[in-house]
């Protein structure tokens, strides 16, 4: 069988029982608009605050709608068994687990832009710098579905899954540089700020839309990388441990 012939076969039947669902298309549009409604009005200062708040909505629309779907396309195949009849495909493990997360990847960059085309209508986005821009949505949902995976691995149910996700997310939030600078931290919390993916992302994405990125594009993409890299190793390991062995 050829790998690009089961890698498409996968993505397209998760992308059909999963993700292409009413309900999902519906959650992937209105949360991302929710959240930018949310912080918009919180601000209270107008349509200049648009830029500031735009790459964090952008970055929690991506880690909550890949973690989430993952969570249940994951756990769900691996409660019912399903998971189980695809390990005998003839075709690599890491193979078959990209092909599982991919769907959740590109959900999470469609999330993505929701927020910054309703943006587009109303302030400029034209200084936005593209080219770091999109890198930066692709990388921070691959790490956002790996560490997805992660989670699910750790559990048995869906639910578990969805509480799990909730204990990092949240946290994730408020030390990533999200709505509010990393300095402004307590001291305390700046060490495990830089231990997170999110950082990273978020910080380009600021850079990009607005110019205030602490970090030099190049580390945060090679850290971004890593991340992503080592978090799927990581769940290729526990899958093995936990599911296979």
């Amino acid at each position: 069988m050829k790998l690009w012939i089961a890698f498409w076969n996968i993505l397209a039947k998760d992308m059909r029982t999963y993700y292409l669902k009413p309900p999902n298309i519906s959650w992937g549009i209105f949360f991302p608009l929710a959240w930018t409604g949310m912080f918009f009005i919180k601000s209270g200062s107008g349509l200049d605050s648009i830029p500031s708040l735009l790459p964090g909505v952008v970055a929690v629309s991506i880690l909550f709608g890949t973690t989430s779907m993952l969570a249940v396309n994951v756990t769900f195949e691996k409660k019912n068994r399903s998971f189980e009849r695809l390990l005998l495909a003839p075709i690599p493990f890491e193979i078959l687990m990209l092909a599982k997360t991919s769907g959740a990847i590109l959900f999470g960059v469609v999330n993505a832009f929701v927020p910054v085309i309703m943006a587009s209508f109303l302030a400029d986005l034209s200084a936005i710098d593209w080219l770091a821009f999109v890198p930066a949505v692709f990388l921070i949902a691959v790490a956002s579905t790996f560490f997805g995976l992660f989670i699910a691995v750790a559990v048995s149910e869906v639910f578990e899954a969805q509480t799990f996700s909730n204990f990092f997310r949240f946290p994730m939030m408020f030390l990533c540089g999200l709505f509010f600078p990393i300095a402004k931290l307590p001291l305390f919390l700046k060490p495990l700020s830089y231990i997170l993916p999110l950082t990273y992302g978020v910080d380009i994405l600021h850079g990009a839309v607005h110019g205030g990125h602490a970090i030099s594009y190049s580390l945060s993409f090679v850290l971004l990388i890593v991340f992503c890299v080592g978090l799927f190793a990581i769940s290729l390991w526990n899958i093995r441990r936990k599911w296979i062995m």
